[in-house]
């Protein structure tokens, strides 16, 4: 599977989570809209069905995306952990993009 970039995961759901906190004050059909658009999305970026698995996964993915970048501030090599490094052959996830 795909991971999206952290900056882009944190974004949505960032943008998720402002715009359900502010949904019922707005009522406005567009802002749901946005929410649902975003919902997809998360759902789609993580490979899940359920949003709030979709919300779990996603802050999953940035907890270890944060901990590798602090992990190689540090001069430390991590690995992610295996359910999150399946990008296929000699890949070894978001820590790959940085060995290069």
């Amino acid at each position: 599977m795909l991971m999206p970039h952290p900056a882009t995961l944190r974004r949505l759901v960032e943008e998720y989570e402002s715009l359900v906190a502010h949904e019922g004050e707005q009522n406005d059909p567009q802002t749901a809209r946005r929410a649902q658009d975003l919902a997809y999305t998360l759902c789609v970026s993580t490979g899940t069905r359920d949003l709030r698995q979709a919300l779990e996964t996603a802050r999953g993915q940035l907890a270890a995306a944060q901990a590798t970048a602090t992990a190689e501030l540090c001069g430390n090599r991590v690995g992610l952990p295996a359910e999150l490094d399946s990008h296929g052959p000699g890949a070894s996830g978001y820590a790959a993009l940085h060995e290069q």
